[in-house]
């Protein structure tokens, strides 16, 4: 959310040590709120904002420390716990010319005592959420990042492009990048902040370069899944013309600044999955009347998801197997909850019928999602059709290009339509359809590597974003 795109109008009046701060509220082990901070306000104080008293027994995630002012706002409403990234905070150690005697220096280095003491008297129950991955996520990530949808789909419409390498030059891009945002490059630079900031425990061997390891595979982590959406000569690109249903004109498409940013965003939620093989995340976004407090503008976060067994439910419990088991009764589709369903139904906000509301999705909507996209509203999707037209047997995806009523942006390498299946079909419960009626399957050029690969506890590092 630190790098959410802004607007190119907004004034940021910010003085030159505060630094662009997002922030993640989490309630109940649900993300309720995604924000960032804006020209006016901090993250912290978007976030007493728009949830007040609502925020006790919340947990908020911090892309920096948050400084005094927002600290003791957050404290006193009964945050539960605070985390947040161990490297320069808001209020900037780090201003070009530091020195420690100038005013810019010394302010900062007030705000950390103040907000150290701020913790110390009131017991909040701050962390540093920074945990070493699971083994073997790392390649695991780099692997189904280069084989995803929009790669596959980048591959399909430019053959001529070594993927792979367009993957991995993409990847150093983004690390360069995200180092420079994310990392201190001078460690001790780096333990001197550490120790100004209250975390003095860090600073020791082997602490230290734990702490600078474990960052440094979470950065690469999200150079690898932002690597996966290039925004070279694809985007999201409207599939067809479609009116409303009310008739009213419809609605212009977000930047591809901003529907890449949160399709990442949904690419990140997909390794939440408890399927096995296919990995799939919702974000879904409303754009208001008004713009808002923060630094998104008129969007703000409606419910977010991931596909994954009923609520309650143990993994393994539950059939594991694709439609390549031929035993129907040991696959998985009946009881998988997906992403789309489940960002509906933990939604943080209602859906208004006057505002804009954005579904992002890693995965074409198969035909249990679709009535339900539909029904609930939504104005646009943002993903990708591979799948659109297939029929798998247990699951189908004939019905997405027969979706009227809302606007289709479909990832693509230019804004030229293509023609939307005439086939319809009797669908039968689970976005089944007769067996007599089946098409085949095309063949895809890309293998998926099996999701069993992932190692048990892959969620680790996507709890920390």
């Amino acid at each position: 959310m630190e790098l959410f795109p802004k607007e190119e109008t907004e004034d940021r009046k910010e003085n030159e040590f505060m630094q662009s701060t997002g922030l993640v509220v989490v309630q109940d082990q649900r993300v309720v709120g995604l924000h960032c901070s804006g020209s006016e306000l901090h993250a912290g104080q978007v976030a007493v904002i728009r949830y007040g008293p609502k925020l006790a027994a919340s947990e908020l995630y911090f892309s920096r420390k948050p400084c005094a002012t927002c600290l003791k706002m957050l404290i006193n409403v009964g945050v539960s716990r605070i985390s947040f990234w161990p490297g320069d905070p808001e209020i900037s150690l780090l201003v070009e010319g530091h020195n420690g005697t100038d005013s810019n220096s010394q302010e900062a280095i007030l705000d950390a005592i103040a907000s150290e003491k701020l913790k110390s008297n009131s017991h909040p129950h701050m962390g540093v959420a920074v945990q070493p991955l699971a083994l073997g996520l790392q390649q695991f990530v780099v692997e189904t990042s280069k084989e995803c949808d929009f790669m596959e789909r980048v591959s399909g419409d430019s053959p001529e492009l070594d993927i792979e390498d367009l993957f991995f030059r993409q990847r150093r891009q983004n690390l360069n990048t995200f180092s420079g945002e994310f990392l201190i490059q001078n460690e001790e630079c780096h333990r001197d902040v550490l120790a100004k900031i209250g975390l003095e425990n860090f600073c020791m061997e082997p602490y230290f370069c734990n702490l600078r390891q474990n960052m440094r595979e979470l950065v690469g982590v999200l150079a690898s899944v932002a690597a996966s959406v290039p925004l070279l000569t694809h985007g999201f690109y409207m599939k067809d013309a479609q009116p409303t249903a009310s008739g009213s004109p419809q609605t212009r498409g977000v930047s591809q600044e901003i529907a890449r940013h949160c399709t990442i965003q949904a690419r990140l939620l997909s390794y939440r999955t408890e399927d096995p093989k296919v990995g799939v995340g919702a974000v879904i976004w409303a754009e208001g009347k008004s713009g808002g407090c923060d630094g998104t503008g008129r969007l703000y976060l409606v419910g977010c998801g991931y596909n994954a067994y009923p609520v309650g439910s143990h993994y393994g419990q539950y059939p594991q197997m694709d439609t390549k088991q031929q035993d129907r009764q040991r696959r998985k589709y009946r009881y998988i909850i997906h992403a789309e369903q489940n960002a509906l139904t933990f939604r943080s906000a209602e859906i208004l019928e006057d505002e804009n509301t954005m579904l992002f999705v890693t995965k074409c909507p198969c035909d249990e999602c679709v009535p339900l996209v539909q029904g609930a509203g939504i104005k646009q999707i943002y993903t990708t059709d591979m799948a659109s037209g297939k029929d798998k047997g247990d699951i189908s995806y004939l019905r997405f290009d027969g979706l009227r009523g809302l606007q289709k942006f479909i990832w693509q390498k230019s804004c030229l339509t293509t023609c939307p299946s005439e086939y319809a079909g009797p669908h039968l419960a689970n976005g089944c359809v007769g067996k007599h009626r089946r098409e085949p399957e095309l063949e895809l050029s890309c293998s998926k590597r099996p999701r069993s690969a992932m190692p048990k506890d892959h969620s680790l590092f996507v709890d920390q974003w």
